[in-house]
């Protein structure tokens, strides 16, 4: 008997309106627990919407999604989501800002004492124990967004949902916090699904790359198996054969077969 997959993405179409035309059409995907799924496409193809139907903040008008065999029908603390912008509140430190989310979605399981552990645990896990008590206004974009992760990792979630998490992140910065969520993927065998538009980052960080068609009407055009083994050392693989050519396969479906709107006509 197969194994369930443990994200079912099944025949997810996504229409607005009364547009005749759906953004997303018939999106299939099966992912593995703790696998770090990547979803690329160009700009109105419709990622950031399916991962907001993952989410559960969109509903889809057709097909639908189960996670660990339970059917996604609104948000839940089973699936944390970091988007590009960090959205911290302001007022609340870095240590409040994680607390939040863990009295929130743990105060049932954990004891106070417990929950100022895991908050403290979290923080150390995105190295940012030396920032806990400067409020968001205090601290830099990158570290923003480490405690944007570590806040989602704090909920315990099942599946962690990146929309281009590093997308308004500065080269060097981006470069440390892909590390740095590689590092905490190892060790916890976090499930990840992350949304992006940059190559490299999806070769680095991802086992699956889901390349989508052009919205609207935005189907999976093809899904690319990263064979890297890991740890992976992203100096050591700018040399390496299977990171070239896995990186060569979807530059090649992106701007060849699936060329960006507008720029296939020049």
């Amino acid at each position: 008997m197969a194994m369930q997959p443990f994200l079912d993405i099944s025949d997810v179409t996504v229409a607005f309106g009364r547009s005749r035309v759906p953004v997303l059409n018939g999106i299939d995907l099966k992912v593995a627990r703790g696998e770090y799924v990547s979803v690329i496409g160009h700009s109105g193809c419709g990622k950031s919407t399916l991962l907001n139907v993952v989410a559960g903040l969109l509903p889809a008008s057709g097909g639908g999604v189960v996670l660990d065999g339970k059917e996604v029908s609104d948000p839940g603390p089973d699936r944390a989501v970091v988007f590009q912008n960090h959205s911290l509140l302001p007022w609340l430190t870095c240590y409040e800002n994680i607390r939040l989310a863990v009295d929130q979605t743990l105060s049932k399981s954990l004891s106070r004492a417990e929950r100022h552990e895991w908050t403290m645990e979290n923080l150390a896990l995105v190295r940012m124990t030396h920032a806990k008590d400067r409020r968001p206004n205090e601290i830099s974009g990158g570290m923003k967004q480490r405690i944007g992760i570590g806040r989602a990792l704090a909920m315990k979630p099942k599946v962690l949902l990146l929309d281009e998490p590093f997308g308004a992140l500065d080269a060097l910065t981006r470069a440390h916090l892909q590390d740095q969520v590689m590092a905490i993927h190892a060790e916890l065998g976090t499930t990840v699904m992350m949304i992006t538009h940059d190559v490299d980052e999806a070769v680095l960080l991802s086992d699956r790359i889901v390349m989508l068609t052009n919205g609207p009407n935005a189907r999976i055009g093809e899904i690319l198996e990263v064979g890297l083994a890991r740890p992976r050392d992203r100096l050591a693989l700018v040399a390496d054969p299977r990171f070239i050519a896995a990186r060569a396969a979807v530059l090649e479906f992106l701007h060849h077969r699936h060329a960006a709107p507008g720029l296939a006509a020049a």
